[in-house]
């Protein structure tokens, strides 16, 4: 089974990359678009979803809906593994020459040794096993394809970070 995935996500790759959809798009519209499709769990979850007013003149480029995509699992894996009762927060800024999405759960933080495995395939780290293991794993490779990187920062007892890191341009 892993090798069917496997060779079914090279051929959305392959195909995604034929496309060579590599737009300009504006932060601020990018941002707004996750928060408002991530609010149905936020709703679901009863945990708020915090989102500050993001610089209208920062752009990135890339696959805008790969990149979408793969910050929308990090809003859904944050809303599926916070505390009831506690936030989630979306952050985006320029730091540099790049920027910086961070959303931040309060999960309550994972294990030692726990933080890169999490992001190889078929790798869950908690007993709610309702997905496949593949969302970050396929997050982070979407997020490579743009020139970009995808971590995690542990915050033990709290919760944890996760931060995509792609280059700066201007919004269009």
């Amino acid at each position: 089974m892993a090798r069917l995935i496997n060779v079914s996500l090279d051929d959305v790759r392959a195909v995604t990359a034929d496309k060579g959809i590599k737009d300009v798009f504006a932060l601020a519209a990018f941002i707004n678009e996750a928060r408002e499709s991530a609010q149905l769990d936020a709703d679901k979850h009863g945990c708020p979803l915090l989102v500050p007013p993001v610089d209208e003149l920062l752009g990135l480029q890339g696959n805008r809906d790969l990149l979408l995509a793969a910050l929308a699992n990090l809003l859904h894996n944050a809303f599926k593994f916070t505390h009831t009762h506690t936030a989630v927060s979306m952050t985006a800024s320029a730091v540099g020459d790049r920027i910086s999405i961070v959303v931040r759960d309060h999960c309550g933080g994972l294990r030692t040794g726990d933080a890169e495995k999490m992001f190889s395939p078929f790798i869950q780290r908690s007993s709610d096993r309702s997905g496949l293991g593949l969302g970050l794993s396929i997050a982070r490779q979407s997020i490579s394809q743009d020139g970009g990187q995808l971590t995690v920062e542990n915050f033990p007892g709290v919760g944890c970070a996760f931060t995509i890191d792609l280059p700066r341009h201007l919004a269009p």
